[in-house]
């Protein structure tokens, strides 16, 4: 009877505290500040988040390699003359490069290039059929191999909610964040970013949003065009000033697993610099 009743007084107390903690003063006269740490349902959908978060007609591919330290020239050099082939190309495969960056910040000796192709996955089908049919696309391969560690791919989507992707002039850094969200949690990512954009356009650093549609799965990238680190800070600082942009950061934050951030600069042959 003793043990029951200690059992009892702690299940009260517990009560107790939960009750207190629900009655904490909201933010905003509807939510309290605990349930904006909380990550809200994802109700059950017929459609696909590909299909309402993006146009799948235009799929990009972003390509990471990680190069030999003694050979970032060669390698730039390699990847120059394949960029001016495919250019070449352009007509028949339906792609084009969209910008290309060396890291200058994060994982060091690291090259990304992003490829946008019109048609879907229909035509990156053709594409590769037509580029490893050419010997001399084949041979660039061959010899970039030699300067590589290693190397990934993948294959996104743009947000439909970020705006268009234009390319830069002048001197520019990009500043790329990836997350790894949730499994399940990419609608709700999106319902909040696309009142969250709305808070970064004022400086025009706004470059692209993407998630992974074959790769890393459940992968977001954000990647914001800066005029130099101290734009960066100032642009940053900026919007944490804005009404509403520390609510959809609450709301974002439970749904990341992980993320990380790189600043990039244009490679000498990347559209956008």
């Amino acid at each position: 009877m003793l043990k029951l009743r200690n059992l009892l007084a702690v299940g009260k107390s517990n009560n107790n505290a939960v009750r207190s903690l629900s009655t904490t003063p909201s933010c905003n006269d509807s939510e309290s500040w605990f349930s904006k740490l909380l990550v809200r349902k994802i109700e059950p959908t017929k459609e696909s988040h590909s299909r309402m978060l993006s146009d799948k007609e235009i799929i990009y591919a972003l390509h990471t390699h990680n190069v030999r330290p003694d050979s970032m020239g060669s390698y730039l050099t390699n990847y120059k003359t394949t960029v001016a082939l495919i250019n070449e190309k352009k007509a028949n495969l339906s792609c084009e490069l969209v910008a290309s960056w060396t890291v200058q910040v994060g994982d060091m000796d690291q090259c990304l290039h992003l490829w946008k192709y019109t048609g879907g996955f229909e035509k990156i089908d053709q594409a590769k059929e037509d580029l490893w049919n050419d010997p001399e696309y084949l041979s660039l391969m061959q010899e970039r191999s030699k300067f590589l560690r290693s190397r990934h791919l993948q294959y996104l989507l743009a947000f439909s909610y970020w705006p268009q992707i234009a390319s830069r002039t002048g001197k520019n850094i990009y500043e790329m964040r990836s997350y790894r969200l949730t499994p399940g949690t990419m609608i709700e990512w999106g319902n909040n970013w696309a009142r969250a954009i709305n808070y970064r356009k004022h400086n025009n650093e706004a470059f692209a949003g993407f998630f992974s549609q074959i790769g890393r799965l459940y992968n977001v990238h954000h990647i914001w065009c800066y005029k130099s680190l101290q734009d960066r800070k100032e642009t940053r600082e900026a919007a944490w000033r804005s009404p509403g942009w520390d609510e959809c950061v609450a709301y974002t934050v439970p749904l990341i697993r992980e993320m990380h951030c790189r600043v990039l600069a244009p490679t000498e042959f990347s559209p956008s610099q």
